[in-house]
Order: structure tokens, then sequence, then C-alpha cells
């Protein structure tokens, strides 16, 4: 039988130089009042010290849903592996874990999302570790970066590059940790876990597994507590047996922002024109453009950014239910939610653990997904995780190197320059001011994504900005299509910091696009 204790007296359970793995993703099934409690008692009595913390998806956010940053101090925390981290605006102060990793307080890594989890899989069986091939030929390679995020992480490389029958592979030893801290809704007092308000498994089942198949702790924090047999059989998430403590922390958040919303846990289903439309402005055009990518009947991935408005126009345009769209949190179809919310589906289908979800997207079972890019390279290279001058002001790569290493198709979208001022008018782009900072690129900061790797591996890959649609090929970037009302050489090639090659057949993008009005989606979309 699972013990009940308060947040604080679950801290003492954790001993110095331990491995903790934290099941979250921003506010979502974040266990903030436990990590609370960790801070606290290291506050108090200076101990636990030296502690690995492991974060598949970010713990916390900028925005109500303090996370990571509750034991971000220094002589608590001293290494951390994160799929991705807090991130929020430029002008903000910065998380304390940014600080930390900054100041070169701790060692810090930016590991793939699903490849943290095949680690913590592979240590929950015992085996030795993780061989893949996502992440190769990008930051995550270690004849680049190694997915280190500073010099302390340096020190101690966390992926080596090995050959296994004749091939290159990338190798990361497995994590068996001391203690997962996961959380759920409720909890019988045999430590049955059901999720009912939750909007994502994310790792829980996979985090108890390796916490106890290697001898560890499993603490649960949950809103509410049950007599035992209260909750269905096929309704339990983590059975009891791997739960050692019970947290009751009755007043968590669904989400940062979000009390409790049935829609998000599959509760009830929203009426489909209670979602607000996405207003008509420049993103707007760009999500359209996307959208005309698509063909009925596919399974397509979608991503932060302006790409996130793509469902939001499906649904505008009456044809919701002619793509499912998935999300790396673990919802199947539904609306992907927006801001605060980001990572969970309103009318989801179906939840899957992300573990799951992860492993459908690193061996390319989908048709397509939609992400967002900060910057892009002469060879069609993706920037989309380290903006140095501002490190916090990105998440760091999250699910976007295990999506992108196989998709057969990707879209990425995005302004084409930063801080440009533009309008549209009589169904035409007019720039009243470019921008300084060029998103087009020699050579990115940070790669994300190989463009040479995707050339090799016949993936077809597309790059919709406001001014204009570009592919890649073999020779690197092409304009295939431009606005109406912009010239190519003044606002593209000349607004470009690296040369792009323009198409014989330049195409107008479809003036329908720029107008507030709608575009027939229904009627363009190919089986």
């Amino acid at each position: 039988m699972p013990k009940i204790m308060t947040a604080r007296d679950a801290a003492d359970l954790i001993p110095d130089g331990a491995t903790v793995a934290v099941n979250s993703s921003s506010g979502l099934c974040c266990p903030d009042a436990v990590l609370k409690g960790i801070g606290e008692r290291f506050d108090v009595v200076g101990h636990p010290r030296n502690l690995t913390t492991i974060h598949p998806i970010a713990a916390g956010d900028f925005f109500g849903t303090k996370g990571i940053d509750h034991i971000a101090k220094k002589g608590c925390l001293s290494r951390i592996i994160g799929g991705s981290y807090p991130s929020g605006p430029t002008k903000a102060e910065p998380p304390l874990i940014w600080q930390m990793i900054v100041a070169e307080e701790v060692a810090a890594y930016n590991v793939p999302s699903g490849i943290v989890f095949d680690m913590l899989r592979e240590g929950a069986a015992k085996r030795p570790g993780v061989l893949t091939k996502v992440g190769m030929e990008t930051f995550v390679d270690p004849r680049l970066e190694g997915c280190a995020m500073n010099g302390e992480a340096r020190k101690t490389p966390i992926v080596q590059l090995r050959d296994f029958e004749g091939e290159e592979w990338l190798y990361f030893k497995s994590i068996q940790p001391d203690v997962a801290i996961i959380r759920a809704t409720t909890a019988d007092t045999r430590g049955n876990l059901s999720f009912e308000h939750e909007g994502a498994y994310l790792g829980a089942m996979e985090m108890a597994l390796a916490a106890r198949n290697s001898g560890g702790t499993v603490i649960a924090q949950v809103k509410r507590i049950a007599a035992a047999g209260s909750i269905r059989p096929h309704d339990v998430t983590v059975p009891g047996i791997l739960v050692d403590v019970i947290v009751e922390a009755p007043d968590q958040l669904q989400t940062t922002a979000t009390e409790y919303d049935p829609a998000i846990s599959g509760e009830l289903t929203r009426p489909m024109d209670s979602f607000s439309a996405v207003d008509f402005n420049i993103g707007k055009v760009i999500a359209r453009r996307v959208a005309l990518e698509m063909q009925r009947g596919w399974a397509v991935n979608i991503g932060f950014g302006i790409s996130a408005n793509v469902p939001r126009i499906f649904v505008e345009e009456g044809c919701h239910n002619d793509v499912t769209w998935m999300i790396e949190q673990g919802a199947v179809g539904g609306v992907p939610l927006l801001d605060f919310k980001f990572g969970c589906a309103a009318n989801a289908e179906a939840f899957v653990a992300s573990p799951h979800q992860f492993c459908y997207f690193q061996a390319g079972g989908f048709d397509c997904s939609l992400l967002s890019f900060l910057e892009v390279g002469a060879d069609g290279s993706v920037n989309v995780s380290r903006l140095s001058a501002v490190p916090h002001r990105t998440a760091g790569a999250g699910g976007f190197v295990d999506i992108t290493a196989r998709a057969k198709k990707i879209v990425f979208s995005g302004m084409f320059n930063a801080g440009a001022k533009m309008r549209i008018e009589n169904g035409e782009i007019v720039i009243d001011h470019e921008g300084k900072v060029a998103k087009f690129v020699d050579q990115v900061d940070q790669v994300s994504f190989s463009g040479k790797r995707a050339i090799a591996q016949g993936q077809d890959i597309t790059y919709i900005t406001e001014r204009c649609v570009m592919k890649l090929d073999e020779q690197g970037l092409i304009v295939t299509e431009i606005a109406p009302g912009l010239d190519i050489d003044r606002d593209v090639v000349g607004q470009a910091a690296t040369p792009l090659r323009v198409a014989p057949d330049l195409k107008v993008m479809d003036a329908g696009l720029f107008r507030d009005a709608p575009i027939d989606l229904a009627g363009r979309l190919s089986a």
C-alpha cells in the first residue's frame, strides 16, 4: 500500500545525488506541488543536493506553473536532461533554470523528447541504451554539439557515434531513475492512478516502470484520493503496484491558466462553432497556404507557431474531419488548442502515451508535419531550437528532431524576416518597413533539421512565408511562388542573407488567400 504524504514530506524521500524523472509538459500534468516541496526542503535543510533531473518535455513555464524553477538552485540541481525548457518573451526575466545554464551552474543537455522517453524505456527493461538515427547530422550528433547546451555539459558527453552492422548510429545510455514524479487526477488508496481530468498521459507509465524496476521511488501527485476499488480497471493508467507515495494537491491546474476544461480531457465534445475564427492577418494568410498542402484522409502532426492555426482554418472552412491532427503530448484527432493550452486538444478521438506517439513519429508512419522555423540555411537546414542572443526565447528542440527525422513531408512556416511592418490591402501585401533580421541565411546557428539529410532520404520539404513559397531540392532552396503585389528581386531575393534561386515557372500565390473570405478549402483538397 502506498503512503499518503504532504509534498514537503515526500521531498524527504529524495536522497542527495538522485536521478529524478519528472512527467510534465509545461503546465500539463506538471507535479508542481511536489517540485515546490523539494525546493522548500532544500531552502531549509540544504538537501537534496546534486540532483540530476530528467524532463522529456518541459516542467513548468513562464506563466504560472513554476515547475523546474522550484528546484533550479545552485547546489540542489547539478545536471538536467531536457527535451525542452521553459521559454517566454525576450524582454522577460529568464527563468531560473536558464540563468543557471548560462552561468554554467548546471550541466544542461537538450535531448530530443522521443529519445529521452526511449532512454527511460530501455532503463526500465535494464537494456544498455538506445541506438537511433534520430538526430543524425543535427545538433544531437556528437560531430556537431552532442546535445550539450553549455560548457559543463560538454565535459561529460551524453551521446556517442557507434558502428552497428556496418551502419552509423547514435548511442544514448539508458536511464534508471532513483525517483519518478508523476501526476494523475485520482489515486485510490491502493495507488491505482486514473487521468480523467488530464489532457494527456505523457510518459507516466514509462517513468514509473523505470523507477520501480531500478529499485527507486514513485511519487504520484493527484487531485483527489478515492477508496480502493473506486476506479474501473480499464481506467487505471498506472497500477498501484508501481506507486510508493501519493501527494494530494486539490488545487492542481489542468494546464497553466486552465483550472478545468472537460473538452481537453475528452469528457465532453465542444460544438464546432465554439472555436473562434482566426483573425484575418498575415499569419492567417500563411496558415491558409499551408492548409493547401494537405490531402484528404491524412494524419498530420502539428507544431507550435503559425502552423498551430491550420486546424482552425479547416474548422472555418467546414472540413475539419478531412484531416486527423496529432500532437506529441499524445492527443489524436480533435482540434489542437493554442496559447497556454498548446499541447492539448479539444474533442480528441484518442489519447496515446507520448512514447508511443514518438515511436510513430520517429519511423515516419504519419503523412505530414507542420512546423515552424527560426532560421533556414542555404542547404535547407532549419534552426528552431537556439536563439543565442536570447536563449530563453526558445524551448529547445522538444519533439522537433524526432518528428522530422523520417517524416515523408514537412511544411515549415514563418515570417520571411524579423521585424518587418506590413499589411494586406486589396488582396496584396504592402510592405511599409523592412525587417532588419534575415531568417534565410547561409548557415543556421544550430542545426535542428538537416536539409542535406532530408534530400538523401527523399523527404518532401516546403517552406511557406507571407512573401513566397520555397521548395528544397538537391541544389538548395528554390522560390516557386510569390505573393501578389511583391517584386521577386526587391522583396524576396534582396531580403535574404543567402542567395535564393527562382523557379523559371514562378507562380503567383493564390490571390484568394489574401482576402477576408473563405477559400473553398474543402473543394480544393485532393484525395
